[in-house]
């Protein structure tokens, strides 16, 4: 069984004040992170804006965070898009720089019909000898990939987990139950890490993990040890942290976030922007009432 680690954190993409990707920062931040408990890293995913990303960019970060980083945590590169054959290509320049595994996503704005959605990632996956996490995201894609579909792609032997960000409770529940013990679920959204896993799922790929990845990692080991009501008090209590990180579009307030504590990240890439004064006032306010890890 392939082992990304239970607290995978995806990692912000850090810019100097010229706009240009901070390497430096970017190391030391995931060095950082280890420290606090991160067990992986997804690189260029959502939270990295891989968007807004050159592919020498996305290479030359998955190469230097895992020199940086070594065996101490898992990097795990987002390298697909919605073009099958450039996510191919980038897939396999990734692997030869020695990443971990790689991140499908499921494709954004051409919308393909599930079948669609098998061969894509089909095609991707045996290419490759890397182990593969899919990435179900309809918020972002405005496409959900099914139950149906996630179990079918499950059986390829290097489709070894998903990152379930539908919030759709029942079908998280089905690919839980109906998969390999060897396929892995993890949570796509850091609000609803606690019931997936209670579900059991597997963890979480995580934002708020930036700034409290020990009280994360803290929550899913009382779960893990069957102490489901200190982990449900846990929850509750990070749950504001959790929702203010997404109270506008991510990765913007978990950027200003960082930045606020001692990581010179910069603002995001147009069309992002940083967040006006008055959601910095409302971040703030949320952040003063936790203990940052970072």
């Amino acid at each position: 069984m392939v082992d990304f680690g239970r607290l995978i954190t995806a990692m912000i993409t850090p810019f100097d004040q010229n706009g240009n990707v901070d390497y430096l920062e970017a190391k030391r931040l995931a060095s950082r992170l280890v420290e606090n408990g991160c067990q992986g890293f997804v690189i260029t995913g959502t939270t990295g804006e891989s968007p807004n990303l050159s592919n020498d960019e996305k290479l030359r970060l998955y190469s230097e965070i895992k020199e940086e980083i070594g065996d101490s945590a898992s990097v795990i590169a987002g390298t697909t898009d919605n073009n099958t054959a450039k996510s191919v290509e980038l897939s396999q320049q990734a692997e030869k720089l020695g990443v971990d595994g790689l991140l499908l996503t499921v494709p954004s704005y051409n919308k393909p019909p599930q079948d669609g959605l098998v061969r894509h990632f089909e095609t991707i996956a045996g290419n490759v000898n890397l182990p593969c996490m899919l990435y179900n995201v309809p918020g972002r894609t405005s496409l959900n990939m099914t139950a149906e579909t996630t179990l079918k792609l499950s059986e390829i032997d290097n489709i070894v987990g998903i990152k379930e960000a539908s919030s759709d409770p029942t079908q998280i529940a089905q690919i839980i139950r109906d998969s390999h013990d060897d396929f892995n679920v993890w949570s796509g959204n850091d609000d609803e890490t606690f019931p997936i896993m209670c579900m059991g799922g597997y963890g979480i790929v995580s934002v708020a993990s930036h700034v409290v990845c020990n009280q994360i990692s803290t929550m899913i080991g009382m779960i893990l040890e069957g102490d489901i009501e200190s982990a449900a008090s846990e929850h509750l209590r990070l749950l504001d942290i959790f929702k203010g990180l997404f109270m506008i579009t991510s990765p913007i307030p978990v950027k200003y976030a960082v930045g606020k504590f001692g990581f010179n990240v910069g603002e995001p890439r147009l069309p992002l922007v940083a967040p006006d004064v008055e959601i910095a006032k409302k971040l703030d306010a949320i952040l003063d009432r936790y203990k940052i890890d970072l």
